[in-house]
């Protein structure tokens, strides 16, 4: 390929966003962890870091602070976003949820409306054993625990859930502080469920667990008709965003 060749491949790759973005240097040598207000604030070379809205990286707990901290101790020459994602969680949460809580925890309960965990499969008798299996607990401990007993469906036919289940899952969303419920929102859009993250809140079920029930439906496919390699990295980057969300509820 002559220079010239070259130059223009390359400029068609930039203009069509497949080129990789240049990541930004490392500028700072040390990370601490400070109180601020009551807070623990994260800093860099004694500098506050600042979220994308310009707020200070300030989060609840001490213990919360030093997993961030370790994701900016990590880096190397170069800060990778995509390796930093209790940084992205607790910058959404401090941006996008401290003074928006009532909308998040509406969203959290329209989820639970139409929560996965309720809407059974017709068949194979395979397919609803596992559902069964892995689901009836969780909406057994709801219904004992919370006192928010849901209706089942068949099929996507919609089922209107009890208002006093809702509101009792209402008030259980409503107590999390705001890193909790970012972090219980992104657990409840990646599973389709509000009662699984609720119950990883709880003690209930592990993480695993609950990314193992809501993958239910679509692990039986795959055993069926197999999974093809793009499918099997979106999901692997879904489980990656999904476990930071449960680190980052266990130390809120």
């Amino acid at each position: 390929m002559s220079d010239q060749d070259k130059k223009t491949a390359d400029g068609l790759k930039a203009a069509l966003g497949f080129e990789k973005p240049s990541l930004p240097k490392r500028f700072y040598k040390d990370v601490t962890v400070s109180d601020e207000d009551g807070h623990a604030a994260i800093l860099l070379d004694g500098r506050p870091v600042r979220t994308p809205g310009k707020a200070h990286l300030a989060v609840p707990n001490a213990a919360l602070a030093e997993a961030i901290a370790d994701e900016w101790r990590a880096q190397g020459e170069e800060i990778d976003p995509h390796t930093m994602p209790l940084t992205k969680l607790a910058n959404s949460a401090i941006d996008g949820v401290e003074g928006q809580e009532a909308a998040v925890v509406d969203d959290i309960v329209a989820h639970a409306g139409s929560d996965l965990l309720c809407y059974r499969a017709s068949g194979p008798e395979g397919l609803l054993a596992l559902q069964t299996q892995h689901w009836d607990p969780v909406l057994a401990w709801a219904a004992d625990a919370l006192g928010a007993p849901l209706s089942l469906a068949e099929g996507i036919v919609h089922v209107t859930q009890p208002e006093a289940s809702l509101a009792a899952l209402r008030g259980q969303i409503e107590a999390l502080n705001a890193h909790a419920l970012a972090a219980l929102h992104v657990m409840t859009t990646l599973t389709g469920s509000a009662l699984l993250p609720l119950a990883v809140a709880r003690g209930e079920l592990s993480p695993e667990a609950a990314w193992e029930a809501a993958h239910v439906d679509e692990d039986w496919q795959i055993g069926q008709w197999g999974e093809d390699a793009e499918a099997r990295q979106r999901r692997q980057n879904r489980k990656r965003d999904f476990e930071a969300a449960a680190r980052m509820l266990a130390l809120s």
